[in-house]
């Protein structure tokens, strides 16, 4: 596999210090290869085997551990002999009942430095927020990038990134996206079947053996009218009248309670409205973005059919890649598809498939001739020719996911 820069970067910086590492990202988006990098780091600084202890608690050896006292007595055991200081990396640590009171422990009573990983967005629970104050670092780690997937293509199969081979593999992105485990798969339909398999995994493990869901067939509905509606605005009302016309009765409080699902297994991400005039966050009408857009290709319908959205959600997953913080902007009865802080930084995007005419890029360009402000606007395309105009910058989208100008 791959090292994963971005991320091994942030740890590097952080390699040592008291801060506990939390690692939180989509069940098989790579968090387990990102420890296995880090341990080799760790060797290559001169660690010594028996210093680095190393728990996932999917493999045999660990997958019974369920309580605090039970990982106590495991972890103890491992580092009664060990001299100097302990590296203890957790994989899937959501497992364990009460972990928190574990991990504080062993940070107050080891000289140690403390990584662990987890695929649910409540894993920074409250106890965990009140037992280790300013004490953790949470790291967010998603699905390969496209970067990344070129990485991968030219490191491990070892391909020429010629132009022609950029926009093939541009191509297979927009169908399967970037689970890792995807990439090594050449065939078509096991690759559906695989993000098929990912997805079962994330409704069992991440969500039906947490909550209590009577009906499964409800919730499986649910989520593939989700992803289905990834960048259109999205109202508890709307789902259900569809799935009363589809016979099957439900509540706003059943809805609610299926996106928390949903997000707390970092499957989808739900983006507010920004009025950008008004300078407030609206209630009403927010969007959801799935995590990775290969599920939407293995789910619900070829993305082909569908490249308009397909391309927003793959740009919105950039931006948060990029460490914005991602709204949905309103300017009067207009609305812009993404505004984007950072820092002091605020930068407007508009994604469109193709400015085939004017009507198009008059549709994708007064918004951001509306803004008020003097920050960046840019408007993101398939088109390879640069239409910028009126101080509002157009960049091709292959571009803009492979350079770090946005």
């Amino acid at each position: 596999m791959i090292k994963r820069e971005n991320y091994l970067k942030q740890i590097r910086n952080l390699l040592d210090s008291d801060f506990i590492k939390v690692i939180v990202g989509l069940r098989r988006s790579g968090k387990t290869s990102l420890l296995k990098s880090i341990i080799d780091e760790l060797k290559e600084n001169g660690i010594p085997n028996e210093n680095i202890i190393y728990i996932s608690f999917e493999s045999v050896e660990y997958k019974n551990i369920f309580t605090q006292e039970q990982l106590d007595e495991v972890v103890l055991s491992l580092v009664k002999d060990i001299e100097g200081r302990i590296y203890l990396l957790f994989d899937e640590i959501q497992q364990v009942d009460e972990w928190e009171k574990s991990i504080n422990s062993y940070r107050v009573s080891f000289d140690c430095d403390i990584y662990i990983t987890g695929s649910n967005s409540k894993l920074l629970s409250n106890e965990l927020a009140t037992l280790l104050s300013g004490r953790y670092i949470k790291i967010n780690l998603y699905p390969f990038s496209f970067k990344e997937i070129l990485q991968y293509r030219q490191e491990i199969d070892g391909v020429e990134l010629t132009k022609e081979f950029i926009k093939k593999t541009f191509d297979e992105y927009l169908m399967f996206g970037g689970m890792p485990g995807l990439l090594p798969i050449k065939d078509t339909n096991t690759k559906i079947n695989a993000l098929q398999d990912i997805y079962d995994s994330i409704i069992v493990h991440d969500i039906l053996s947490r909550y209590k869901i009577k009906e499964i067939d409800l919730f499986k509905r649910f989520s593939h009218y989700l992803m289905n509606s990834t960048g259109q605005t999205f109202s508890k009302t709307s789902i259900t009248n569809y799935l009363k016309n589809e016979n099957r009765r439900t509540s706003r409080n059943t809805i609610s309670n299926f996106t928390n699902y949903l997000e707390d297994s970092l499957f989808s991400t739900k983006v507010r409205r920004h009025d950008i005039v008004g300078k407030k966050l609206l209630t009403t009408d927010e969007k959801y973005y799935m995590a990775d857009h290969g599920f939407h290709h293995a789910l619900v319908d070829d993305n082909n059919h569908w490249l308009g959205r397909i391309l927003e959600n793959i740009v919105f997953n950039e931006l948060v890649r990029r460490n914005y913080s991602v709204k949905i902007g309103k300017i009067y009865d207009r609305e812009i598809d993404f505004v984007c802080e950072k820092y002091n930084k605020i930068v407007y995007v508009q994604v469109a498939y193709l400015l085939s005419d004017e009507d198009t890029i008059k549709r994708e360009f007064t918004p951001l001739m509306m803004v008020p402000d003097k920050y960046d606007t840019y408007v993101l395309s398939m088109d390879e020719y640069d239409k910028s105009r009126n101080g509002i910058k157009h960049k091709n989208v292959l571009d803009f996911l492979l350079d770090d100008e946005i």
